[in-house]
């Protein structure tokens, strides 16, 4: 991704982020960018692995959610939407807010193809404030801004059957998903972008 790909999708966030009208919403999108929201990766090696690579997937997520909102709704014939603009984009544009200091650039040596070493740069995993994944997005989120339940329960457990605690026996998630169709459809809406719309080869 190029730097005027990057402000395109900076842009497109801004514009999303707007749908959100709440009180402290201003505070917290300027935490976003000073805090490196819009140059951070989306991961090390996986998804996003480049600057600007969480925005991009961020956005990927909104559209998606968008319309799994919205198939939903006119699937249960609701004359009215179940979630507001500003939840599905509260949502989508903040589970992953947790990622803004994770990933930094450090030098590895790397084994070439010819068999020689090479000192690289590649992104590792930080964390300096391990409070789990989405539990950390809604601490962050949650000191300019306030939550619905709904939007926590989405924002905490969008990482599906991958999150530590699932593997560990939880049940947690099964509750949610079965309470909260918003939870539900963020998890796959984060699954479409990044197995859909990030694939090396989007037309693959």
């Amino acid at each position: 991704m190029n730097e005027e790909q990057r402000m395109a999708e900076v842009e497109k966030f801004k514009n999303y982020f707007s749908y959100i009208n709440r009180p402290g919403a201003d505070k917290l999108l300027a935490w976003l960018e000073e805090a490196g929201f819009f140059t951070a990766t989306a991961s090390t090696k996986y998804h996003g692995a480049y600057t600007g690579g969480l925005v991009e997937h961020t956005n990927h997520v909104y559209r998606r959610l968008v319309r799994l909102a919205d198939e939903e709704d006119k699937r249960q014939g609701r004359t009215y939407p179940e979630y507001t603009v500003d939840t599905i984009a509260v949502a989508a544009l903040l589970h992953d807010v947790c990622k803004v200091d994770a990933y930094k650039v450090e030098k590895k040596n790397q084994k070439q193809k010819d068999g020689s070493w090479k000192e690289v740069e590649v992104y590792g995993y930080t964390n300096s404030l391990p409070l789990g994944h989405g539990e950390k997005s809604i601490i962050q989120i949650m000191r300019y801004m306030q939550l619905t339940e709904e939007e926590m329960l989405a924002i905490r457990w969008h990482m599906g059957a991958f999150d530590s605690a699932v593997k560990g026996g939880s049940y947690d998630m099964n509750n949610a998903f079965a309470g909260s169709r918003l939870a539900a459809m963020l998890h796959i809406a984060d699954m479409m972008a990044t197995h859909l719309d990030e694939r090396a080869n989007a037309n693959e």
